[in-house]
């Protein structure tokens, strides 16, 4: 699970610095920081979340 999390703040960190070089800014690693985490989060939820029972209904 700390994988997701680090590797989402390093890929979109990454990429905002990489922004920031380009564009002559000092902002983008900040929010490619915060976006990497909360996709980090997002993907941490989406495989290890807890998934709801089956149905005991039929349908028919």
């Amino acid at each position: 699970m700390v994988g997701y999390l680090v590797s989402g703040v390093a890929v979109y960190g990454l990429a905002g610095w990489g922004l920031d070089q380009w564009w002559g800014t000092n902002f983008m690693v900040a929010i490619g920081i915060v976006v990497g985490a909360g996709l980090g989060v997002y993907a941490i939820q989406k495989v290890f979340g807890v998934k709801p029972p089956p149905s005991d209904e039929t349908k028919n």
